[in-house]
């Protein structure tokens, strides 16, 4: 059974964004508890970063409200954004500056008392690990460590929610385990909920619920155990020139349930590696040029959810 926050901090309702006659964002409902780490999972387009836009106020929604701490508010409210501290995925840093001036400046910005900012400061950057080289230019900076620098500065005014867009985005995998790292003991130490957009399927998995995004509307919000149990059993993925035939053969000779998602045939079954045999063995030589044994992940989840892969792109510029 899926667990539900104890309390809610952040809830999005009825959120909806139009542009040029289509909509972006379908009435897309959220709830976000306190000290809980929440992921809005979804390919290129699925409205994700949209979202994001909306709720720091980069964007105005054509319909909805945001409800912090029970208080309901338009997006993009001043309370809102206050609350929050912001990571963009494209860079929000002077990297001309050194570190300990991008942090000062976004302290002077949210008008953090200087003792304050200063006292702030010193133990962001202690916890990000780069107290020895705060006076260096970002410039000369590692991704992972820039990153850091870009959460550091998000937690200068102590907000109570972390909102980030795409946090794992140019990240090697130590940089990335050690993001997380910080998200976790943000979470554990401080209290704080965080809010975060990914297409990242490993990403996904390290969130507490996740809300998967297709097309602008949200399709499943839960638990990554709990959305596991939706897809029965592991994947086979067939890739062929002609999926439509591919299928129908699968289904007529072998009874297989085969479908075809994004130009591909996907067949699900609670023991599908032993059917890989027999399925190339029922087609003729060629037909397949791949085929792939998928664990049921992630990425998995959300190709049963939407029928589309994650890596899909479309159109979402917002």
């Amino acid at each position: 059974m899926s667990v539900q926050p104890s309390r809610i901090r952040l809830s999005l309702r009825g959120i909806c964004v139009r542009r040029g006659g289509r909509e972006v964002l379908r009435g897309l409902d959220l709830d976000v508890g306190e000290a809980e780490i929440v992921g809005l999972l979804g390919a290129n387009g699925a409205g994700k970063t949209t979202a994001f836009h909306v709720l720091t106020g980069l964007l105005p929604a054509d319909a909805g409200e945001v409800v912090l701490d029970g208080e309901a508010m338009p997006p993009g409210d001043r309370r809102v954004r206050a609350a929050m501290g912001v990571v963009f995925q494209d860079p929000a840093l002077d990297p001309r500056l050194s570190a300990r001036r991008n942090l000062e400046l976004s302290a002077d910005l949210f008008g953090v008392p200087a003792a304050q900012a200063r006292a702030r400061i010193d133990g962001l950057l202690l916890e990000a690990g780069l107290a020895d080289r705060a006076g260096e230019a970002v410039k000369t900076f590692s991704g992972g460590m820039r990153r850091r620098v870009e959460i550091a500065r998000a937690l200068v005014h102590e907000p109570a929610i972390l909102v980030l867009d795409e946090p794992s985005t140019g990240l090697d995998e130590a940089a990335f385990r050690r993001t997380w790292e910080t998200f976790e003991r943000l979470r554990r130490e401080r209290g704080m909920t965080l809010l975060l957009t990914t297409h990242r399927a490993d990403e996904a998995e390290r969130c507490d619920r996740i809300a998967i995004l297709d097309g602008g509307r949200r399709v499943a919000f839960d638990t990554p155990d709990e959305l596991r149990r939706r897809v029965r059993g592991d994947l086979v993925v067939l890739d062929c020139a002609q999926p439509a035939e591919v299928a129908e053969i699968l289904q007529r000779d072998l009874l297989l349930s085969a479908r075809v998602l994004d130009g591909r045939v996907v067949l699900e079954h609670d023991r599908a590696h032993t059917w890989i045999p027999r399925i190339v063995e029922a087609l003729p030589d060629g037909t397949l040029s791949a085929v792939q044994l998928r664990r049921t992940g992630m990425g998995e989840v959300y190709l049963e959810l939407t029928g589309h892969e994650l890596d899909r792109d479309s159109a979402e510029r917002l």
